[in-house]
């Protein structure tokens, strides 16, 4: 049945690569709308991650791989996430509405020891999935329209180990492979014309970076209070994303405008970019109360880049975010209520974005809570359990007509965790 499971988790993985993520007009800019972490357990509570070291045996940490100290189990998680974007601009007052559900994390996780531990995961890393049409009138009558359109996933595998020092101190280290293909379509349309002058991008990825953590724990035994001081850093990109340019002029011989007809080539070029992922860094500090509660705060730092876009290059700033979180545990021992077994997340995070247009900084905010609801038989040692996520934030602004994206992402997994590989002693 195991063997079985594990065969799905792949299947399923296959084609988590293969989805079309919704996301907002932003996406346009570079590798498109990048997802900050996708699983339930750090969403919920606003992000933090980096100090963050699981009470129970059966949440793995891949954000920081040294944090798995108290990991015991085999645990396999799928998640999947329900986003809904509302958009606004003072241009002509428009307003739009886009959603999407999609996979959005599977993992796998075991012991190999009392002290290393291994996980694997696959998630959608960024996204683009955008068609905008702006038409206006000429003073001679005619109609020019432009259309920019985008599709594709970027997808990343990671593998994490995590290894305990001693009772306080941990190190971990994480691969991770982003790959996958980024479609840009610029088009430019006149009424009175035949052709369309088209400026079209792919963008192919393969990519490896590797992050490093280590995380430093006290537990005073007396009150069961413990501070928590982790950290992680990540570094060595080996870039290899061609972009291939075609600017081309052409008109469509079908309905569904799909099918170029008399194409001509006007330029073609290819281009690699060798800075796709640039240097980032994370730490983070947290306090709490063994099996009953936890919070934390914490800073992560994004380095500029400039990348390849559209035949040019793109500047992007240094960005950085700040995450505000925890959970509260009720009473885990008192198996006569349920909701005291529940394990309650909360949050919050501002993110200052990358991305500057018009005079203004792309920047996005939000609140989260989640809650794991554990199966009936789950005791603290195996906290195996339905897990639900809601994110609620804002990003970007109706300043000098650009959009402002008002956001709602519900998330929903499962976590089963168990003893799969233990010796059988017989008398």
């Amino acid at each position: 049945m195991k063997k079985i499971f594990v065969l799905s988790l792949i299947s399923v993985g296959y084609f988590l690569n293969a989805q079309n993520l919704s996301n907002s007009p932003y996406a346009t800019y570079g590798i498109g709308d990048v997802k900050y972490d996708n699983t339930i357990e750090t969403t919920s509570m606003g992000g933090i991650s980096t100090a963050f070291i699981s009470d129970f045996t059966s949440n793995f940490n891949f954000a920081n791989p040294a944090n798995n100290a108290n990991f015991e189990l085999t645990s396999i998680k799928l998640e999947a996430t329900n986003e809904n974007n509302y958009f606004k601009t003072n241009y002509n007052n428009t307003k739009s509405t886009k959603h999407s559900t999609y996979l959005s994390n599977i993992s796998i996780a075991f012991p190999l020891s009392p002290k290393l531990k291994m996980g694997f995961s696959y998630q959608p890393y960024s996204s683009k999935s955008y068609d905008i049409i702006h038409r206006d009138t000429l003073s001679s009558g005619n109609i020019r329209a432009n259309r920019f359109k985008g599709s594709g996933t970027l997808s990343t595998v990671q593998m994490a180990l995590g290894y305990k020092v001693n009772d306080k101190l941990a190190v971990g280290a994480r691969a991770n492979y982003y790959f996958g293909n980024l479609y840009d379509l610029n088009e430019l349309a006149y009424s009175n014309a035949e052709l369309i002058n088209g400026y079209e991008t792919k963008n192919s990825i393969h990519n490896f970076n590797f992050t490093l953590g280590a995380s430093y724990q006290n537990l005073n035994t007396s009150t069961d209070r413990k501070l928590t001081i982790g950290a992680t850093t990540t570094f060595g990109n080996t870039s290899n994303m061609t972009s291939d340019y075609v600017n081309s002029t052409y008109f469509y011989s079908d309905a569904a405008a799909t099918v170029k007809s008399n194409e001509s080539i006007i330029e073609q070029k290819s281009t690699n970019s060798k800075n796709l992922l640039p240097l980032q860094a994370s730490i983070g500090v947290g306090y709490g109360e063994e099996n009953k509660w936890f919070l934390s705060l914490q800073g992560d730092y994004k380095k500029g880049a400039s990348i390849g876009y559209f035949g040019s290059t793109l500047d992007l700033q240094d960005s950085y975010r700040i995450s505000a979180g925890g959970w509260y545990l009720p009473n885990f021992n008192n198996f006569r209520s349920y909701f005291s077994r529940v394990v309650y997340r909360y949050g919050a995070f501002y993110e200052k974005g990358s991305l500057q247009i018009a005079g203004q900084n792309i920047n996005k905010f939000g609140v989260s809570a989640g809650v794991l609801l554990p199966f009936k038989n789950s005791s603290i040692t195996r906290m195996s359990g339905l897990e639900l996520g809601l994110e609620i934030g804002k990003r970007g602004t109706t300043k000098n007509n650009l959009i402002n994206q008002n956001f709602v992402n519900l998330r929903v997994g499962f976590n089963f965790a168990d003893k799969w590989f233990r010796k059988t002693l017989y008398n």
